[in-house]
């Protein structure tokens, strides 16, 4: 005997589910519905780097308006709008995220970069377990506002007991624009703060790497330890596609974009080649993922299950 299989459409399975009797359906009196909650993430995201704990902290979120205005200077409207849609995003409007990091190495608490502001990252800090005093290190990657923000709260010094370690180029350089945020932030702290270059250590396991382009003196840094690898990427890439898969898409933050797109075809290079995971201050909360090859571009993939394994 021969049975013959019978293909169901998708309409004709709705249609038979709508058809089926609910149990109880009118029997059973109805339940008062949960208020909203509003949306949220939470603030902080650990994992383990060998023997480092490595946690991303959210000390911000918001959106923008326009993002053909920062990303893809350079391109045009139809190709921006046609990478947009590819991705399933919008090309009117940009979530922007503020992502510090916090390295546990297991005898220094190292914080690299400080938000927009201390309230934010310190609110942050807290959620993942930690209070400002217990920073020993601050790193700063570069100086624009959005890292140096929460270096200090009015005149008070928010990381009362950490020493701070930058780029002497980035410093030097921001010390000649007269800038009102590097003045307030960062000036006070130069005598706290020590200045390397690339090849340059923070910490056993942590090296500063050149990264120039975005700023004159950006940099990146390289995570080591038990034989593992994790870049803490900083702005090479300023966003997951309109930046970081378009690379030699201008980006207006960044100070010399013909330098800024050599440096991220570079990293991003070494990334893909090296399947190392990197960290990016903008990249989508939890901001943790790796970067594969996709025709003369890149492509971004969010970390899933790797690094608790």
């Amino acid at each position: 005997m021969t049975i013959k299989a019978k293909t169901m459409s998708r309409r004709t399975l709705l249609a038979s589910a709508a058809a089926m009797p609910i149990a109880g359906a009118f029997s059973t009196p109805a339940v008062a519905s949960a208020p909203m909650q509003g949306t949220k993430n939470a603030l902080y995201h650990r994992i383990a780097l060998g023997d480092f704990e490595v946690t991303t902290i959210l000390a911000s979120t918001r959106n923008f308006p326009d993002p053909h205005n920062i990303f893809g200077l350079n391109t045009s409207d139809d190709d921006f709008n046609a990478a947009s849609a590819a991705a399933n995003i919008p090309a009117d409007k940009v979530q922007f995220f503020f992502t510090p990091t916090v390295v546990n190495t297991g005898s220094e608490l190292i914080l690299f970069d400080t938000g927009l502001s201390a309230k934010g990252t310190t609110a942050a800090l807290a959620e993942a377990g930690y209070t400002p005093d217990q920073i020993d290190t601050v790193v700063i990657t570069h100086m624009h506002g959005d890292h140096i923000g929460g270096l200090m709260a009015d005149d008070t010094e928010t990381y009362v007991n950490a020493r701070y370690i930058t780029g002497g180029a980035e410093f030097d350089g921001w010390g000649k624009t007269g800038n009102k945020t590097f003045e307030a932030k960062m000036r006070p702290l130069a005598e706290k703060t020590t200045f390397i270059k690339g090849g340059g250590s923070v910490a056993s396991g942590i090296t500063g790497l050149d990264a120039f382009g975005h700023t004159g003196g950006h940099m990146t840094y390289m995570l080591e330890s038990g034989g593992k690898q994790l870049l803490l990427g900083a702005d090479f890439a300023n966003h997951y596609v309109w930046s970081l898969a378009y690379p030699d898409w201008q980006v207006k933050f960044d100070q010399d974009k013909e330098l800024a797109v050599k440096t991220r075809r570079d990293i991003l290079g070494m990334l893909a080649a090296d399947k190392l995971p990197m960290i990016g201050y903008h990249m989508p909360w939890p901001a943790l993922g790796y970067v594969e090859t996709r025709g003369s571009g890149y492509h971004y993939v969010p970390h899933s299950y790797q690094m608790m394994l």
